[in-house]
């Protein structure tokens, strides 16, 4: 369904960020997409989806595919009713708007009204939490809440692919594991293609299929999910136990070892 293609990414034409990459992700499937902080992952995401234009990034290089046609270049609200979707890092509901109100807007480019009444009584049940707060404002609503709006605001869309970006960020771990297990429901239900970018690499590869992790810029390691759990070198600095067991510091680990391993 999506493939990028060596692609560069530029910032205020001059900072280069991404170098050369390459990823795909298989209709109906989850992908994930790992690394650390200023890997890359958002950047991919915002290159998919059209947003880097509102922060001075570009492709420069290589091409991304949508169902076998060419968007880099194309304007995110054109992307957006091809059938991409992003849920932003941190949430980003309207706050001065209610859960009703914020799911509506996910449905802009729709105009079959019957069809957009049962997809929001769809996300009611995924999300019963959100039927409960339905009119009070979203910026009451808490962070779990606010995140189970964000992607039930997404799916009012009727995406093809859906893009999340971190939605573990700042829940606590009962709830993260809550919305996990309704990522995967929602793409086994509805058969929606998601691309996801995640810290909680453990969980992530849980979730996920197939899998690439990222380093400066370029993927250095992809996979089958599972194959990648059970690799030595990202179980011990993304998972956070060595062969011996014992959990290692990130922090403290020789990159440039890592690096070597898997680019040789």
């Amino acid at each position: 369904m999506l493939r990028i293609n060596n692609i560069e990414v530029v910032y205020n034409d001059v900072i280069l960020v991404l170098k050369g990459l390459s990823l795909h992700c298989e209709e109906g499937k989850i992908t994930t997409l790992l690394g650390a902080n200023g890997a890359g992952k958002s950047t991919t995401l915002k290159a998919i989806s059209g947003l880097l234009k509102s922060e001075e990034g570009e492709v420069t290089e290589g091409t991304i595919e949508f169902m076998g046609e060419k968007i880099n270049g194309v304007d995110p609200e054109k992307i957006v009713r091809k059938g991409v979707f992003q849920v932003m890092e941190g949430r980003r509901v309207f706050e001065d708007l209610n859960a009703i109100e914020n799911l509506r807007c996910g449905a802009y480019t729709r105009k079959d009204k019957a069809g957009v009444k049962r997809d929001m009584d769809l996300v009611f049940d995924y999300f019963p939490r959100l039927r409960e707060r339905a009119t009070e404002l979203a910026g009451y609503l808490s962070g779990g809440e606010q995140q189970m709006l964000a992607i039930g605001r997404a799916l009012m869309a009727r995406p093809k692919l859906l893009l999340l970006d971190e939605p573990s960020l700042g829940l606590a771990p009962l709830l993260v594991k809550e919305i996990f297990s309704i990522i995967r429901k929602i793409n086994e239900e509805e058969k929606t293609t998601i691309l996801l970018v995640e810290q909680n690499a453990n969980l992530a590869l849980q979730t996920g299929s197939y899998g690439y992790i990222m380093e400066n810029g370029k993927v250095v390691l992809d996979g089958p999910c599972e194959k990648l759990r059970q690799n030595e070198d990202v179980k011990e600095f993304y998972l956070g136990v060595g062969e011996t067991g014992h959990k290692r510091s990130f922090k403290n680990a020789k990159h440039y070892k890592r690096r070597k391993r898997w680019l040789s």
